[in-house]
Formats: structure tokens, sequence, C-alpha cells
């Protein structure tokens, strides 16, 4: 896996030079993710200012910076002690805590919702299911494990994962690969889409995209999925 303490410092520098074919800044593609995470959120789990949240591959925290004016509390975790360092600097909010990459610093069912960020294009495919597993153990039965990625049938999508420094060894997943992942471990995938087909701040954009989430040309995609009762968790958990 990509070493991302060697990109603590120039995180930014590295994501803005594999997009610089498009003028936008990444904070965009972010602050985009942050306002889909929160919507779904509500309309799935409840308040977005009275749950829980965890952000799994939390890297320096630029997710965040949108995410926790609107969340009730918002952990992070990484493997990259020093981006997580990072973070804690820039978002004082947040609680941020390393991870060895295989067991979640959480008791089960602790959270409502656990989400990771084009993360999983980075973990190896032997380790994909188990850190599927820990996302569901970690959130409570009704809450959300929600995935964001990149899409790989956009070929501005692949063209950016290609240039980028710390992408090089990504092996990008198809919405159903996740889907797949997610029913491995007990969750049931209820909602499938796309997003970020525009890549430029834009109300009538906004407007525009939000019915065309079925069209499989969006930058990237995002499969959330529900945690049952106990029974099907620990169900979900031995078929894995």
């Amino acid at each position: 896996m990509a070493d991302f303490n060697s990109y603590t410092d120039n995180y930014y520098r590295a994501v803005r030079q594999s997009q610089n074919f498009v003028s936008t800044k990444p904070e965009f593609f972010m602050e985009v993710k942050a306002r889909h995470l929160i919507e779904l959120a509500g309309k799935r789990v409840g308040e977005p200012s009275t749950l829980r949240f965890l952000d799994v591959g939390c890297g320096v925290g630029t997710m965040d910076r949108y995410l926790a004016p609107a969340a009730g509390e918002l952990h992070g975790v990484d493997i990259a002690d020093e981006a997580v360092e990072r973070a804690a600097r820039e978002n004082p909010s947040v609680h941020y805590q390393s991870f060895d990459g295989k067991a979640l610093p959480f008791e089960a069912d602790a959270l409502d919702l656990t989400f990771a960020i084009n993360v999983f294009h980075h973990v190896p495919l032997a380790a994909r299911v188990p850190l599927m597993r820990e996302m569901h153990r970690v959130t409570r039965p009704g809450g959300l494990v929600v995935i964001y990625e990149h899409n790989p049938l956009n070929p501005l999508t692949r063209l950016a994962v290609f240039r980028c420094e710390f992408d090089a060894d990504a092996i990008l997943l198809h919405r159903r690969t996740v889907a797949r992942l997610m029913k491995t471990t007990g969750l049931d995938p209820v909602l499938r889409e796309y997003i970020l087909f525009f890549p430029f701040p834009s109300r009538l954009a906004a407007r525009v995209e939000r019915g065309l989430r079925w069209l499989p040309l969006g930058a990237q995609h995002c499969v959330a999925g529900v945690k049952g009762d106990g029974a099907a968790a620990r169900l979900g958990s031995q078929a894995a």
C-alpha cells in the first residue's frame, strides 16, 4: 500500500496535479461528498447533529472540515500516524486515532454511520472483506456503512488516478463490487448511485445531477449498506 505518511505535507499538491486538466480545486469534490453524506444520513439514519460518524482512512482530514460542523460527533482513523496528527491539528473538534489497519478502535455497535472515502482501492484484495467486516462491527443496528469510490467507467477519473503519485497501487472498484463486499459481511446495500457529474460548482448543475445518479458516468460512486439486527449481523460475519 502507498505510504501516506510521506504525503502528509504535500497531499493537496499531489491531488491537484493529478486533476489539473480541470480548473476546479480538489476541495470542491470533498465538499460535494460531505453534503451528499449529510443528506444521506438525514434520510436514512437520523438528524446528523445527533449522530456519531467515523471516517475510516481519514488521511489529513480534508473531508472532515466540511463534515464536522453538521455532525454530532465525528471520529477519524488512519494507519498513517503523521497524517492523523496533521488532521487533529487542522480539525480540533474531531476525535482522531491511529489504527493498525485491521481492528477499528471502537466497541461493537458504537457508531451511527461509518464511511470510507476513496480508501478501498488502496486496500489489498485479501484485506477488503476484513475491513468491511470491521466497519460492520462498529456500526449499530439500523446504522449505515457508506463507501465512496472512484468510478472505473469514467475516463477522466481513470486519467486522474493514473496521474496521481499515491494511486500507483490502486485497484478500482465497480459499484457492484462494493455492494458485493457489503452483502458478504451481512450489510444490506440500500443505495447505489453515481455522483460528481459536473466538475464545477453550480446550483443548476447540482439540481441536474440529482436526476442523473442512476447514470454510470459520474466521476465517483456511492454505495450505502444498512446494518440489520443482531441475528443478521452474526450470520453475515459467519458467512464472511
